[in-house]
Order: structure tokens, then sequence, then C-alpha cells
């Protein structure tokens, strides 16, 4: 009777609850989801993205790694040709250029995803909408030593190695894996290098929107909040949950809503994040303007 006993306790205390550690708790939970959308109107969260991810997955998503130290000289605050516009998009405003929203998966390339896709439109902007190229980020991933492929990466080491040059996302295509890095494409033909030039550090809104509106998109880097990866629509401010890490995107525009300034950017998640992929976020928010990256595109001898 006594070993009976003994038996069934241990059998129940094997059969209990489990513990979850932090990183095994769901990032977002329903009740969460509710929340954000109950204490806030700028923006609306929603779980289709999110629903079941956990804290510890969700840090993969966040793996930038941040420094205020630039290695380029902070560009100078330049009246633009006219004043700047309250609205400006350059998918719209160099029309044609805009590529395709792209998918890291559970690579944290998020760095090589923003500047690839950075460069890529302002290849098309530089050679007046005749050159469409969408550029590597595996080239980064795999190439790029001075960081550290799917661990996570620096703005300006990206922007450092893109000065030597990147071929296509055809020639070399993503594998979501820090894969060898090839001097040849895929295929085996020869590689074509698009590079970048006078890079430029951008500090604050104003460098931001110069920079916009004069030679297309940039990458910027800031910080992410559990809430974030619940966006659906609306203006982004952080409302909800802890810190996961850095992120790094692509801002493409600017506008008013309200008086919510707010900036315009693409995110590297796939369409079914966000706004298809896109989404906005108010001025100032998580250092979303502290510090962004562009150079001038190089384009190959043709």
């Amino acid at each position: 009777m006594k070993a009976f006993l003994t038996l069934a306790l241990v059998s129940l205390v094997f059969a209990g609850p489990s513990i979850l550690t932090e990183d095994q708790k769901e990032v977002v939970p329903d009740s969460a989801i509710e929340y954000i959308n109950t204490v806030q109107n700028l923006w609306v969260a929603s779980s289709k993205w999110v629903k079941g991810m956990t804290k510890g997955e969700a840090k993969k998503f966040a793996t930038l790694s941040f420094t205020s130290e630039s290695l380029y000289p902070d560009a100078e605050i330049l009246q633009a040709p006219r004043n700047l516009p309250w609205f400006f998009d350059t998918r719209w405003n160099f029309y044609g250029c805009e590529i395709p929203i792209l998918d890291q998966g559970q690579c944290g390339s998020c760095w090589a995803f923003a500047a690839a896709e950075t460069l890529s439109e302002r290849v098309c902007i530089a050679s007046q909408g005749n050159v469409h190229v969408v550029l590597s980020p595996q080239y980064l991933v795999s190439c790029d030593a001075k960081n550290y492929g799917c661990d996570g990466g620096y703005l300006g080491e990206a922007w450092n190695f893109m000065r030597k040059g990147i071929p296509s996302y055809n020639c070399v295509n993503y594998t979501a894996s820090d894969s060898q890095c090839m001097n040849t494409c895929d295929d085996g033909s020869e590689m074509v290098l698009y590079k970048a030039a006078n890079v430029q550090a951008f500090r604050g809104p104003q460098s931001i929107k110069v920079a916009l509106f004069t030679e297309g998109p940039v990458e910027t880097g800031f910080e992410v909040y559990e809430d974030f990866l619940s966006y659906s629509s609306g203006i982004y401010v952080h409302t909800y949950g802890g810190l996961l890490g850095g992120h790094a995107v692509k801002i493409v525009g600017w506008g008013v809503s309200g008086n919510v300034e707010y900036w315009t950017c693409a995110n590297s998640w796939g369409t079914g994040w966000g706004y298809e992929g896109y989404f906005y976020i108010a001025f100032g928010q998580c250092g979303i303007d502290s510090l962004a990256y562009a150079g001038r595109a190089i384009l190959p001898p043709q």
C-alpha cells in the first residue's frame, strides 16, 4: 500500500503543469493584444503573425547591434531644393524603383536585408529608373566578415562592405544561413557588383528627410519591443512589453496624421506581417531616427 501511494505521488508530480522559462512564454498573448487595442488608438495589434510565438523565438528577429559612433561623417543638414512637403514617399516620388517586400526567415539578417534593399532602390533612382535590380542580402550575410551573419550585425559595417560591391539576389540567392562566401554566382557565372560610395550618417528627422527627398531610402536601426511583433496597422508607438533587441529596416517616407508625424518603413518579415510588410512609426519612437545610413549608388560599367 505504501509503495502504491509513493508511486501515485511520483506520477502526480510528473503529470503536473510544467513551469515555463521566460523564453518559453508567448511573446504577445491574446490578453496583451486586447490591452494594446484598449489603451491607445494610434495603431492596431493583431495575433495573425505572432500567434504562438515564444519570447525566445521573437529574439531572433531583433539581432541588430547598436553603436552611437558612426564610421562615416554625419551628413550636413542642407536645405532641400524646395521646402520639404508634409508627406513624401519614395515609392511614389521615384515611381518604379520600389522592390518587393522580402522575408529574412529565422536568420537574424535584418541588417543585411535593409542595407541591400536600400542600395537596390538607390541604384534604380541613380539610373533614372533604367536599372532595376534586387541586391543580395545573402552575399552580405556570407561575406561581410566584420558582421555576424545570422547572429546580427552593425549598419555602418554593412555599408563599409558595400563600398566594395554586392551582386544581385538572382546571382546569390538567399539561404537564411551562414553559408560559405563565394566569388562567383550560384550558377558559376561572373558576378556583377553594385557599389555604395560617399556613405554618410543621418541623425534626426531633418537630415533623414533631406536624404529621402534627394537620393532615396535610408537604412536605420531601432529598439524592438514585444508589442511591435503584433503590429497590424496605424502609427506604432511602444505600448506593451519588454525590449527584445535591435532591428534594421528601410525608411521610405514620412507623413503627418492629425498632429502625429510618422515614418513609413519597409520591414523584412514578409508581406504577412504589418501592412503588407510595411509599417508606420511615430518620429522619435524607439530611436528610429537617431542614426541612419545610406550611400550614393555606383552602377557597374556597361
